[in-house]
């Protein structure tokens, strides 16, 4: 069996996981491949915290089949589920075949014609603090949704909607739910609230005359837009298998990661 580590070099905690486990698979006689052969591995092992593995996503996805071993080497580690003391045995199970897995799907958008796949979310945003509020037209093929005058939008999917999008006011989603999570940054309408879009939709958002502004795909990929030029977002054919430890459930995430349910005083 042949597997890769994509950790994140910054953390001291990942980069001492990452020569355990080098050291755990040579005992077990499993090789390592480097990132760059990911076609040819059956798992991935990413370390460190959920940006770790938005960036990983991106190689992962060039292998429709491989699955994925998230561990927590960051802080929240929302994605990153699996505990770095839960890993060897979730590994041993994995051996054996037993399996918890869940498959996330992600979005695509066309920018310029350039194709990107989408893990969390898509930000469209004024270029600086001082801009003045943006005026964002959103559209089906079919028929018109809204126009947004605020600072900026921001289109999730299911994954993405405990990240960014939750901390600006929108809904929590279940991962298993086809679906697509608009929510507005800062609307000058205060009747302009957050909407749950089917995920069979394809969207085409568009600035109006005389805009500006940027595009940040799940906080890495930065790309400035023109007026009236057309973003699609709709639902890509790729997804990520993630592998999950066991005895755990989005609901019990939750409560762990986001302390839901708890008493605020």
């Amino acid at each position: 069996m042949k597997g890769t580590i994509i950790y994140n070099e910054d953390k001291k905690e990942a980069v001492k996981l990452y020569h355990q486990l080098t050291e755990f698979f040579l005992k077990n006689d499993i090789e390592i491949v480097p990132e760059t052969h990911v076609l040819e591995a059956k798992f991935a092992v990413v370390i460190g915290g959920d940006g770790t593995l938005l960036r990983a996503s991106k190689t992962l996805i060039k292998n429709k089949n491989i699955d994925i071993f998230a561990i927590n080497a960051g802080s929240l580690g929302f994605l990153t589920e699996i505990k770095i003391d839960e890993f060897e045995p979730t590994f041993i199970n994995y051996l054996k075949g037993i399996v918890r897995k869940e498959s996330r799907q992600l979005l695509e958008i066309v920018i310029k014609g350039e194709k990107i796949d989408v893990l969390n979310e898509i930000v469209i945003s004024k270029k600086m603090a001082s801009s003045k509020i943006l005026n964002i037209s959103m559209n089906t093929e079919n028929t018109k949704i809204c126009d947004y005058k605020a600072d900026g939008i921001i289109v999730a999917t299911p994954t993405g909607s405990t990240a960014y999008s939750l901390s600006a006011g929108g809904p929590i989603v279940m991962p298993q739910i086809k679906a697509i999570v608009v929510t507005p940054l800062a609307p000058h309408n205060l009747a302009t609230r957050p909407i749950i879009i089917s995920g069979d939709e394809r969207l085409i958002l568009t600035l109006k005359p005389g805009q500006k502004g940027c595009i940040i795909v799940d906080g890495e990929i930065e790309r400035e837009i023109e007026d009236e030029e057309h973003i699609l977002v709709y639902y890509s054919q790729e997804k990520i298998n993630l592998i999950l430890p066991e005895n755990r459930d989005y609901y019990g995430i939750l409560r762990d990661k986001l302390k839901w349910g708890d008493n605020l005083c």
